[in-house]
């Protein structure tokens, strides 16, 4: 009766430290974390509350050797961040090491593929690939579509390929995962021939599928057949959740469709942070930084966090429109406020935004103070202004020598740096030297 209670509690509590604390207290006085079922409940509900307090329960575990299912759960959930997709890996190499009776099964070796191909581990991906045929598990379609994944991440095209090719039967997800192989490694137009295929077997896509075809539309800049598969979406009932949503954005942002894209934003129920970013970033490379910075607001105000990449976008709004205040304002937001530690990125968008403004000694302040070497651009972007606001005082000639350094068969940096300095017979030498 006891044990049915708990059982209930696993399947109708939401996971949160408290609920976890509650329910491991509750095993523990029942004797249940002796049950390898109920041990591997607690560990799931873990694993969604917090990895670090689901590997501690784990490597405290009362059952010697943990179930499989407890392995694999912890796997799969290192597995799906590119940050701890080495532990997943970790883990599978104690698996293998625990017990001669306890085996990886056709459910481990997915989610170690997946983890492989998230941090390029190439080595590792393809012994896991051996071992796979070795025990018997290469007809697998679960094990071979996530294979044909990791080898497109890894830009190993003919290696997915050659998984893909010899399937013997194909689902709709061999089909999305041979298209998104081809779109990670930048091979757009042999996406769009996989997917022919996939038509022509009958294989009716998914939203997955329609995800990676739009990334493939997108980089293609074909806005004709984006708005088919936009059509196809609509004529077919398919909800556009916030992955396709986020496609669809996209691809009508990057070809300049703003109406579109803003039609698509609105539409979308559950926003994520990737969504509000998008629409904020193509705003601003639109010119449109008065309504980028609106857009940013009524982020904020719903209580999503900004990022790094939020505030990349919302800066590159405020130095193309000269909104100096409201630059200077968000950049010590992002320090202060968010904790956001400043990217080249950042400290190139303010450089920018205060050389146009003419705040030429400012944007000097920023350029020598930033913890890396400034690239190119900020370079380039800072003697441009100098010359264009006559304030030659606060040139630096380390900062002009530089930008020769970093592109030195590039011609118009010596023009530009001639047009700011006096020593222009030398510079007429150099490019003579350079060719």
């Amino acid at each position: 009766m006891i044990s049915r209670q708990i059982q209930t509690l696993f399947h109708l509590s939401k996971t949160s430290a408290k609920t976890l604390q509650v329910l491991h207290c509750l095993l523990l006085k029942t004797s249940l974390d002796h049950h390898e079922y109920f041990f591997s409940q607690l560990i799931l509900s873990a694993a969604t509350a917090s990895l670090c307090r689901a590997r501690e329960l784990f490597d405290n575990s009362p059952i010697v050797p943990q179930p499989l299912f407890a392995w694999n759960t912890l796997i799969k959930a290192c597995s799906k961040e590119s940050s701890t997709s080495a532990e997943s890996v970790k883990l599978f190499v104690e698996l293998l090491r625990t017990s001669n009776e306890l085996k990886p099964d056709k459910f481990t070796y997915p989610f170690v593929i997946k983890a492989c191909g998230r941090c390029s581990m190439l080595g590792v991906g393809g012994s896991v690939h051996s071992m796979v045929l070795k025990v018997g598990f290469g007809s697998d379609s679960h094990v071979n579509n996530t294979l044909v994944a990791m080898y497109g991440a890894l830009g190993l095209i003919e290696f997915s390929r050659r998984v893909f090719d010899e399937l013997s039967e194909r689902d709709v997800v061999s089909w999305s995962s041979m298209i998104a192989a081809y779109v990670d490694c930048n091979q757009d137009l042999d996406a769009m021939r996989v997917f022919k295929d996939m038509n022509t077997a009958n294989s009716k896509p998914n939203s997955i599928t329609l995800v990676s075809l739009l990334s493939a539309l997108t980089n293609l800049l074909n806005i004709r057949l984006g708005k088919s598969i936009h059509s196809y979406i609509i004529v077919n009932g398919i909800e556009p959740a916030v992955g396709l949503g986020t496609a669809l954005l996209n691809m009508y942002a990057k070809s300049g469709h703003l109406d579109e894209a803003f039609h698509i934003f609105n539409s979308i129920k559950d926003k994520n942070l990737q969504c509000w970013t998008l629409m904020i970033s193509s705003l601003a490379n639109y010119g449109h930084g008065e309504e980028a910075i609106s857009l940013f607001t009524r982020m904020e105000e719903i209580g999503l966090k900004p990022d790094s990449i939020s505030f990349s976008a919302i800066l590159s709004a405020c130095s193309h429109r000269g909104l100096l205040h409201k630059g200077r304002e968000l950049f010590e937001k992002m320090v202060n406020v968010y904790n956001i530690v400043p990217t080249m990125e950042h400290y190139g968008c303010m450089a920018d935004l205060l050389g146009r403004a003419g705040e030429i000694e400012e944007a000097y302040r920023i350029i020598v103070s930033m913890p890396m070497e400034p690239n190119s651009v900020i370079l380039r972007s800072y003697l441009s202004a100098c010359k264009h606001h006559g304030r030659n005082i606060y040139l630096d000639k380390d900062l002009m020598q530089l930008l020769l350094k970093i592109e030195p068969d590039i011609g118009a940096n010596y023009v530009l740096v001639s047009t700011v300095s006096s020593s222009m017979d030398n510079l007429r030498n150099d490019m003579k030297i350079k060719g």
